[in-house]
């Protein structure tokens, strides 16, 4: 493997303390994660080029099936423009659609060296609250993300381009946002994965270089206790 690639390779696990970045835009049927439906999941998985920049991988479009009992309200529909039971849909089971998006995350996760995966949203904790309600609901044991972690590009647009609405922050971001195609998930995470990796290649051009980070999950590991608490500058737990 060239030195650049390996360089590449070991770069993802340093730069997010051992997290993957994977971006996730969801569908909903309402508001509430206990008993509303998702109707669809998009994500993508991030990654880091030869160069240190980050950038979109593989990308999951996934339609779902409304669960047994599930609410959907026809405001939220409005918005989403999705017919929930249309069979042109090719809906899956709110399993089967997991197993679909886990997957390539923990394949991705194993090759980058990854310990977990990180859900990077816009209102990220609004998607990973319905992530987690179906994780639950099919009892599915094999779920990559944290349970509570997340990068929101909401936050972080008001901090770089003080919008924190997607389609107004991708604007100021220099990102063509196409109205029609808003609301599908998977078109939403591309454009949230393309406004945070910008973030993320400008805070690395102009701040901190991602190669700054390389090795540091080591230095961690090597300053925790042998109870598995690290430990400050001064011997105190940090």
């Amino acid at each position: 493997m060239p030195e650049s690639d390996t360089q590449a390779k070991g770069l993802m696990a340093s730069r997010f303390r051992g997290f993957l970045p994977v971006v996730v835009d969801m569908e909903m049927g309402g508001f509430d994660a206990s008993t509303d439906a998702v109707l669809e999941i998009g994500a993508v998985i991030l990654g880091f080029d030869a160069e240190g920049r980050l950038g979109a991988g593989e990308r999951i479009g996934v339609h779902v099936a409304p669960f047994e009992g599930a609410r959907i309200l026809d405001e939220a529909l409005k918005v989403n423009k999705i017919d929930p039971y249309n069979p042109l849909r090719h809906a899956v089971d709110e399993r089967e659609a997991l197993d679909l998006v886990f997957a390539p995350i923990r394949k991705a996760m194993k090759a980058e060296g990854c310990k977990r995966a990180v859900l990077v949203g816009h209102n990220a904790h609004f998607d990973l609250g319905f992530l987690n309600a179906m994780v639950t609901r099919t009892g599915h044991k094999r779920n990559p993300f944290h349970p509570f972690t997340v990068f929101d590009t909401a936050t972080l647009g008001g901090l770089a381009y003080g919008q924190t609405v997607l389609a107004k922050a991708c604007a100021e971001a220099g990102l063509a946002w196409d109205g029609k195609q808003a609301h599908g998930a998977l078109y939403d995470a591309e454009m949230t994965a393309m406004l945070y990796c910008g973030i993320v290649n400008a805070w690395s051009e102009h701040v901190r270089p991602a190669s700054a980070f390389m090795g540091r999950e080591a230095e961690n590991q090597a300053a925790a206790r042998p109870d598995g608490v690290k430990r400050g500058a001064c011997g105190s737990p940090a």
